[in-house]
């Protein structure tokens, strides 16, 4: 599934790499450990958090996921928006809860 159709179906909005859209994403992953990210996150998963700070985009970049849902309204510094522009990694938020996030992908067929 293109990661464009779920921001539109989720009404996530999109904060950085608008054109990376287009990606297939092939799973998700939902974790607030960096270090458990970077262990199991596959690439071309989505990411489901609430971390907000630059390490979450070069943890994103290293695995090479598909992109970054920070969820339950939790603020993503400005800081990480740039670098998230620097590295062509889509940073895109919504007010859900995660594990509400992580059952809508779930029901859209993300697995």
């Amino acid at each position: 599934m293109k990661l464009e159709a779920i921001a539109r179906q989720l009404e996530l909005e999109v904060h950085s790499a608008p054109d990376k859209l287009d990606a297939d994403v092939t799973g998700g992953y939902a974790c607030d450990l960096l270090s458990y990210v970077m262990a199991r996150g596959k690439a071309g998963a989505l990411w489901i958090t609430v971390q907000g700070h630059p390490n979450i985009v070069a943890v994103a970049s290293l695995i090479g996921l598909a992109g970054i849902v920070v969820a339950e309204g939790a603020k993503v510094e400005p800081a990480t928006i740039d670098k998230a522009e620097q590295e062509s990694v889509p940073i895109l938020t919504t007010p859900l809860p995660a594990y509400e996030v992580a059952g809508r992908l779930w029901e859209l067929g993300v697995r």
